[in-house]
């Protein structure tokens, strides 16, 4: 749909902010009712546990891919202008970042998106972790954090491997990354129809997916159409919620843009998905030492997700569905530090019962 009227009579700030208000419910509402988590999905899977969340997560990011491929493909998603792609990108940051919000992420119970989504429906844990995560991620891109940020970043780049369009590397068509994505698809449907997934739960998990291409799509038309320069971006949360704090606490502070709108159209979105359902529950810590590991696991992962330039909403998808590199070494290490965390914190604990039900009294 051509945006002219739109900016015929608005100003091209408050479009892309309300454009990403739009974009962010649409997320937050289907991520909320889909029970979207990466940090859940990275679990079965290091389980040996092909269950729901693992068909959940397959779905979304499968029609994310296929949506923004498709898009690209006929023109309508600049995906060459992406800031993961016409700009170096770390390759350090991705891999040490990725490693870093993969453990934040399984000690917080949840990356950063599903905090976001969690917050609205009265999860008092994920609203103080999710506070933690922005003020971490501020301090790590203009803060006390960023020269630690920045050597780190630098150590190894895109630039020095020649590019960061993975599709270009494997001289890959937007016709085989499209059947690539559709052959995850396929493993989805079938753990979901292993599982048992609700059909409305796995419905829910394609819409979510399906608001990646959409961001790109707006972002793309706008900067297309719009007077002023407009950056071609999807749907990340780390730099948006840094952001988006900054204009709380210190008004007017970040320009109006797509990001704005993001993180507060999130919240918007799951708090009325959990309204409609009867959702809304209020729920805190059990103790300090809970709390010690949530806000700990919230700071690695702003720290870690700025550092690789995306989260694993931002890297592990967005960033995955235009092929760049440094989001698909990003999303690896996730998974694996997911994994080895879990291993390392929460199955010893698991594990404690067992071991004191088999030991001799």
């Amino acid at each position: 749909m051509p945006l002219d009227f739109l900016l015929e009579r608005f100003p091209e700030p408050w479009i892309l902010a309300v454009g990403g208000l739009l974009v962010g419910m649409t997320f937050g509402a289907f991520a909320q009712q889909s029970r979207f988590c990466l940090r859940a999905a990275a679990l079965e899977f290091a389980h040996r546990s092909f269950g729901v969340r693992l068909s959940v997560w397959l779905l979304a990011f499968s029609a994310a891919v296929i949506g923004t491929q498709l898009l690209a493909d006929v023109g309508e998603v600049a995906a060459g202008e992406a800031r993961q792609l016409a700009s170096p990108q770390s390759v350090s940051g991705g891999a040490l970042g990725g490693l870093m919000f993969g453990a934040g992420m399984v000690l917080a119970r949840g990356c950063a998106s599903r905090l976001l989504v969690l917050s609205a429906t009265g999860n008092l844990r994920a609203l103080l972790s999710g506070l933690v995560f922005a003020v971490v991620a501020q301090a790590s891109l203009r803060g006390i954090l960023r020269p630690l940020r920045e050597e780190m970043a630098g150590w190894l780049t895109t630039a020095d491997i020649g590019g960061n369009d993975l599709m270009v590397f494997l001289n890959t068509s937007p016709l085989q990354a499209i059947l690539f994505a559709a052959a995850w698809m396929v493993a989805g449907i079938l753990i979901a129809l292993r599982a048992k997934t609700p059909p409305w739960q796995a419905f829910a998990a394609v819409v979510t997916g399906l608001a990646v291409p959409l961001a790109w799509w707006f972002t793309s038309s706008m900067s297309r159409q719009a007077f002023d320069p407009v950056l071609v971006e999807g749907i990340t949360f780390t730099g948006p919620s840094a952001d988006t704090l900054m204009l709380f606490l210190s008004p007017p502070g970040s320009a109006l843009d797509f990001g704005i709108g993001l993180v507060p159209g999130v919240f918007l979105g799951s708090f009325l998905a959990a309204l409609v359902t009867r959702e809304l529950v209020l729920q805190g810590f059990q103790d300090g030492r809970s709390m010690r590991r949530y806000l700990l696991g919230a700071a690695l992962m702003g720290f870690g997700g700025m550092l690789a330039g995306g989260c694993a909403v931002g890297a592990g998808i967005t960033g995955a569905s235009v092929f760049a590199l440094t989001a698909w070494i990003t999303l690896g290490a996730i998974w694996l530090a997911a994994a080895i965390t879990d291993r390392l914190v929460d199955r010893p604990v698991r594990d404690a019962p067992r071991l004191a039900a088999g030991s001799p009294a």
